[in-house]
């Protein structure tokens, strides 16, 4: 039987040593605050923004938040995330994505100071990244990091396949892995015999955003595989990148969906927000 990676319980223990961590520097005299910028009333952004204004509320993180209407213009966007780039009470900046089609997202998250770009996007935080500085990580792949590492997988010297190439979840992910000593091929929508390529891996990490698209046929027997999808199936229930009922009897470890890699992004985040305060 596959042993399920919790990702709501490593995510509740990273949250309570985050929170333990932060009442240490309150009691020093230090204060951590994250704004958090919305534009627009989208469902899905608007239940994310609410899970990390109660996430830095348990971790006793100041959150403050920016709500602003669809109308807003790309000027008045960029002048705010400047403001708060001076604003010396805030450590943390954060825009929620996606932005209206009207805004350029690329010009607002270079906007950001690489200093307090928490969500890891900015290209100074990726160029450190790649080339082993010390600066924000991604926050989806440093969670898969956390995921692997605490449930006792070993990455070093492993062959690691990510399918997907994203700027959010691929290319970061592949760089995390290097970093822990894997030997990593990413793979993607162009990747030539796709199925060979993933049943190399010892960890298969899926971003490739089609619903349940990864069956048994591209999963090695014993391997280790983090589905980083999240879609709707035919009946309404929560599902990913994965056909888990198709792989979780020839895997080792995996992780569901909900519950899986989901949860860990908005703690990273929230270390990322303490990071602020370490430095």
């Amino acid at each position: 039987m596959a042993q399920i990676i919790d990702g709501k319980l490593i995510s509740a223990q990273i949250k309570d040593e985050l929170k333990e961590e932060v009442k240490k520097i309150s009691e020093n005299g230090g204060h951590i605050c994250l704004a958090v910028v919305q534009v627009g009333d989208d469902p899905a952004s608007s239940v994310y923004v609410n899970n990390k204004k109660k996430a830095c509320a348990y971790i006793g993180i100041e959150s403050r938040a920016y709500e602003l209407p669809e109308t807003t213009t790309e000027a008045e966007l960029v002048s705010l995330v400047e403001e708060l780039n001076a604003d010396s009470e805030v450590n943390g900046i954060l825009v929620q994505l996606p932005l209206p089609p009207h805004i350029n997202e690329d010009l607002v998250i270079r906007t950001i100071s690489p200093d307090k770009d928490v969500d890891g996007f900015h290209p100074g935080s990726v160029g450190r990244l790649w080339i082993g500085e010390k600066g924000f990580l991604s926050c989806t792949p440093a969670g898969i990091i956390q995921l692997l590492k605490r449930s006792g997988i070993e990455i070093e010297g492993k062959e690691c396949v990510v399918i997907g190439r994203s700027n959010i979840v691929g290319k970061p992910m592949a760089a995390l892995l290097l970093r822990e000593n894997g030997t990593v091929t990413v793979a993607h929508s162009r990747t030539k015999n796709l199925k060979e390529v993933a049943r190399r891996a010892d960890i298969l990490i899926v971003a490739i955003g089609k619903r349940q698209f990864i069956n048994a046929e591209y999963v090695k027997d014993g391997a280790v595989v983090i589905d980083v999808g999240m879609h709707r199936d035919e009946n309404n229930k929560l599902c990913g990148d994965v056909d888990f009922t198709d792989v979780a009897d020839k895997v080792s470890a995996i992780t569901p969906v909900p519950g899986g890699v989901g949860p860990m992004t908005i703690a990273m985040l929230m270390n990322n927000c303490v990071e602020t305060a370490r430095r």
